[in-house]
């Protein structure tokens, strides 16, 4: 039977309420989910460090201060927020790879501890974007840029546009074993080679005391990674007036000063063997041979001051009970006095660790508030009771240590950092093998440059690679 308007109008009625009764679920269902969405910001940090284990000191930081404190600033603001930390204790390389899967793959912690070094290589196969595109404009306007000198925020900056925080910095230069020095007549107290002749003449005298002995220590080689090209190679390259790059940006692939850094190579670990190039060429190389420092097998070791403040620390991985006694440090000298970089008689290098926003942060405000409140200046003096270390800001200093303020002080203003430059990583790696074709008696200085400079013209095109003039260079 047909419908009545008395009932079509009961069905519209009907119809009307339940449109109704949904739009009403609906909307309490986006509540819902908004305020289930508020309660539940979830974000998570990754770093190379483990509580117990690497950069342990780094972990208890993040876990008992960091994040307790900002998740209960975030509550006084009205915010529910959970923190959570991803541990790696692999190596450097390792958590490089695994930061660019996880950024490949939209996947991985919101905030990642990153090397500045690595920041080109990221940008340009588009994992990582500027802070400022991240996370807005309250990342340019953050009052923590006006305590970090510019020098420190060229680790982060590429092409004029910051991607991370700095938060520490380091330096390098020589420690040496004061007990072995009194054995082999040597100053021990106020050792400072002016010269790498200098150098070479105190490991000699060492070796003459234990003929069987590897006195020197200067990273070299594949299996040392990056502490091959920042504790050695760089370290010596500075020492002959030269950077990896011209003035112009080219690449020098080819010099006198190549082949002076590559036969101070050959005098260590073959002509004379102060050092020992097995270990160079070890996967546990590096730790092997803080173990021969730290037993005394050793004498001199070129390393970064964490060398001094964590792996040497009494309760640190390698320890030296009586090591402020027993360990000196001295700078690293020009090869000649005024030879080095910048007409300097001694030299250094500084690398640094920083923070990245994941560029798929679900919350990416929330996560550079995360980031601004780890390298606030009151969180930074905290950490200093974790570590102490060289921070970035100027208005955090080392609170105790003597060792700190020294070196700092001797050292930052003498340093130099590697190039921001999407290839470096790539040259560095060319580095690593010229060096161990030279202490494994592969190659001569001059074939290992010549195969360097071939691999670098590859890298980064010809036009941008420059040689220099080899005429009067050793054969």
């Amino acid at each position: 039977m047909p419908a009545t308007h008395h009932t079509r109008s009961l069905q519209r009625a009907s119809t009307v309420r339940r449109c109704l009764c949904a739009l009403a679920a609906w909307c309490f269902g986006i509540a819902l989910a908004a305020n289930a969405s508020a309660a539940q910001v979830e974000l998570s940090i990754a770093c190379r460090c483990v509580e117990g284990g690497v950069n342990g000191a780094e972990a208890r930081w993040l876990k008992q201060y960091v994040i307790p404190e900002y998740v209960a600033a975030a509550r006084a603001q009205g915010r529910d927020v959970a923190v959570r930390l991803r541990e790696f204790a692999g190596s450097a390389e390792q958590m490089s790879q695994q930061l660019a899967l996880d950024f490949a793959t939209a996947q991985g912690a919101d905030l990642a501890e990153f090397d500045g070094f690595q920041i080109p290589g990221f940008v340009d196969a588009g994992l990582l974007k500027p802070l400022a595109e991240t996370a807005g404009p309250e990342a340019d306007a953050w009052e923590g840029w006006s305590h970090i000198p510019d020098s420190a925020q060229a680790l982060v900056r590429f092409r004029g546009k910051r991607y991370g925080v700095p938060e520490q910095t380091d330096v390098r230069m020589i420690f040496y074993r004061r007990d072995l020095f009194r054995r082999a007549g040597l100053d021990a107290d106020h050792w400072q080679p002016r010269s790498w002749g200098d150098l070479l003449d105190a490991a000699r005298k060492l070796k003459a005391l234990d003929p069987k002995s590897f006195p020197l220590q200067i990273n070299a080689g594949v299996a040392m990674g990056e502490a091959t090209t920042m504790q050695g190679y760089l370290m010596l390259l500075a020492g002959t007036g030269e950077e990896l790059r011209d003035d112009t940006g080219r690449w020098i692939v080819s010099s006198a000063n190549i082949l002076g850094v590559l036969d101070f190579y050959k005098t260590v670990y073959r002509d004379e063997q102060l050092g020992e190039a097995r270990t160079q060429r070890l996967v546990s190389g590096r730790n092997r041979s803080f173990t021969d420092f730290q037993r005394g097998k050793s004498a001199i070791l070129i390393e970064s001051n964490w060398f001094y403040y964590t792996a040497i620390d009494p309760q640190g991985d390698f320890p030296i009970a009586d090591r402020d006694a027993v360990v000196g440090w001295a700078k690293m000298p020009a090869r000649a006095p005024g030879g080095g970089v910048r007409a300097q008689d001694f030299v250094s290098v500084s690398g640094g660790n920083s923070f990245v926003l994941n560029p798929h942060s679900k919350h990416p405000r929330e996560a550079w508030s995360l980031l601004a409140f780890m390298n606030s200046a009151p969180a930074l003096r905290n950490y200093q009771e974790y570590n102490e270390h060289l921070c970035v800001r100027d208005d955090v200093l080392p609170p105790r240590s003597q060792f700190l303020r020294d070196s700092g002080r001797e050292l930052l203003p003498l340093t130099t950092i590697r190039p921001i430059d999407a290839d470096y990583e790539k040259v560095s790696a060319e580095i690593q093998r010229m060096t161990e074709s030279v202490i494994a008696g592969k190659l001569t200085p001059r074939a290992a440059m010549g195969e360097y400079a071939a691999a670098v013209k590859q890298i980064v095109g010809t036009d941008r690679t420059i040689a220099f003039d080899l005429r009067g260079a050793a054969p």
